[in-house]
């Protein structure tokens, strides 16, 4: 995918530059974005992550907290 049309860092110029001097390979810590919530959520209250094969679980609490669960 083109960093450009990245759903998650379109909007961030910085994070675009980051991610195209990268070569669209993984970030570093240091380099790391800040992607809000409501992006990823889209309205949902949870949202499954893959990670190196994995499945994780991403979801809100009736008071607004993040919870990450394999």
């Amino acid at each position: 995918m083109h960093a450009a049309t990245h759903p998650l860092i379109s909007g961030n110029a910085a994070a675009l530059q980051r991610f195209a001097a990268a070569g669209m390979a993984q970030l570093s810590a240091a380099d790391a974005i800040a992607v809000d919530s409501h992006e990823l959520l889209r309205g949902q209250k949870a949202v499954e992550i893959k990670h190196n094969g994995a499945i994780y679980r991403l979801q809100t609490t009736k008071l607004g907290k993040l919870i990450l669960t394999k």
